[in-house]
């Protein structure tokens, strides 16, 4: 049995960071406060944290793994804690804290009687302490027992997709949590607590929507814990044209992307849609999720040639991201024009890379033509080249993970010419020169 308390720790840490910084309600926050925030967190603790990153743990842009040991070691320490372990052990210790707080403020100081009687103040108030330190503790204790109560195996939860892909997809929850101790019973779509709904312990059925494409690890929650949790894969038919906007994003046909051998919406095509390149030059995404058979990231080759074909005024730095989805994870590659690489973030499994520490400069790029890409993974190293030059290597032990889908992500908008994905031993598993 699984606890969730990670999920609301993260909500917790990034409550405290909104208090510390005071720029208001972080739902209206812009580009330009994450790239301050992820320049004051590096201030701080002297490790980058890319806007990219900050926007995906604040929801901002879409992402359904969980957040990596040194991105949560970050955050604690930015709220002034040594790292996530720390800021777990404080967490767990706050609540009698907070209840002798609670009711030392109940007590009314400024009542005559009260000033009158200063003996009395002073013997009551052990009191009241006591009272609330004992009642905190038989409430800890009522959780702990209720917790200790919980069997999995009298908890049911599944679920079925409305459609058998594309999106947006509905899916329907079914779930069984009639023997739960307390009526606080919610599912959750992802790793994502934020993505939270509240269901009645005495129904059986709850359905959530899905906007994009991905692999979820959908939970049935109990007060604080996940009681039963599984996997759920919403594939994409074909290539999906889309751009980030929240909640809903803006869906393209395949048809609409493709033309003249290439996958890219361009500029005509999306003010089309009455959608503003400026002054902040939109998310446009391109995504193929899919089961590509048995072909995993411990070895593998991917083949990709790339251009982004917008640099007007905000998007000047054409920050363009090559990525493979993977069963809980992801690799994300990202260029950009040559002087703004400070800014690009290597993501790879359960590494992150950031520019602000490391040199990735063989990630800057001239897009005025097309750029090829070449990642490659063997015998436990990686290695990505960029226009057949060693942008970065390094090694990477561990468990492969299922490849499942194709990501591009452009600043504005772009092209791709081709994509060829390849097991490591060169057998090609998935190749696209979009009709060429």
């Amino acid at each position: 049995m699984k606890t969730d308390t990670d999920d609301i720790l993260l909500t917790r840490c990034k409550t405290l960071i909104e208090e510390k910084l005071g720029w208001g309600n972080s739902t209206q926050w812009s580009n330009r406060d994450f790239e301050e925030l992820s320049q004051q967190i590096f201030d701080v603790t002297s490790v980058t944290l890319s806007p990219t990153t900050l926007k995906r743990i604040w929801g901002k842009v879409k992402y359904d793994s969980a957040p990596t040991a040194t991105t949560l070691n970050t955050l604690a320490q930015y709220t002034g804690f040594e790292n996530w372990r720390v800021f777990r052990q404080h967490h767990a210790a706050e609540m009698p804290q907070q209840a002798s707080a609670f009711t030392a403020a109940q007590i009314p100081a400024n009542k005559p009687e009260v000033r009158k009687r200063p003996y009395l103040f002073s013997f009551i108030l052990p009191i009241l302490l006591a009272t609330g330190i004992i009642g905190w503790l038989l409430l800890a204790k009522k959780d702990v027992n209720t917790s200790a109560q919980l069997n999995p195996a009298d908890y049911q939860f599944s679920s079925k997709k409305v459609v058998a892909s594309g999106v947006p997809n509905s899916v329907i929850f079914d779930y069984d949590a009639s023997k739960a101790p307390e009526d606080s019973v919610y599912i959750q779509q992802s790793w994502d607590s934020s993505k939270r709904t509240r269901v009645a312990r005495n129904q059986h059925q709850h359905t959530s929507i899905y906007y994009y494409p991905g692999f979820f690890q959908a939970k049935l929650v109990v007060g604080r814990q996940v009681i039963k949790e599984h996997q759920l894969f919403i594939k994409t038919n074909g290539w999906l044209p889309l751009i980030n906007q929240e909640p809903v994003p803006v869906y393209f046909k395949q048809q609409e992307a493709i033309q003249d051998g290439k996958l890219g919406l361009t500029v005509e095509k999306i003010e089309a849609r009455h959608i503003n390149l400026q002054p902040t030059a939109p998310s446009v995404k391109y995504m193929n999720l899919k089961d590509f058979g048995d072909i995993s990231t411990d070895s593998f080759i991917y083949e990709t040639t790339i251009q982004n074909i917008y640099k007007e005024g905000a998007a000047v730095c054409q920050y363009s991201e090559i990525g493979l989805l993977t069963e809980g994870s992801a690799i994300l590659i990202r260029l950009s024009a040559k002087g703004c690489i400070s800014e690009n973030t290597l993501f790879y499994i359960d590494k992150e890379i950031p520019g602000k520490t490391n040199d990735l400069s063989g990630f800057g790029v001239d897009f005025n033509h097309f750029v090829a890409v070449r990642c490659e993974a063997v015998n436990n190293h990686v290695k990505i080249y960029v226009d057949n030059k060693l942008a970065f290597d390094f090694p990477h032990k561990g468990a492969g993970s299922k490849i499942i889908g194709l990501t591009y992500q452009f600043q504005g908008a772009g092209l791709v010419d081709a994509v060829k994905l390849s097991r490591g031993n060169g057998q090609v598993i998935y190749e696209d020169t979009f009709g060429r």
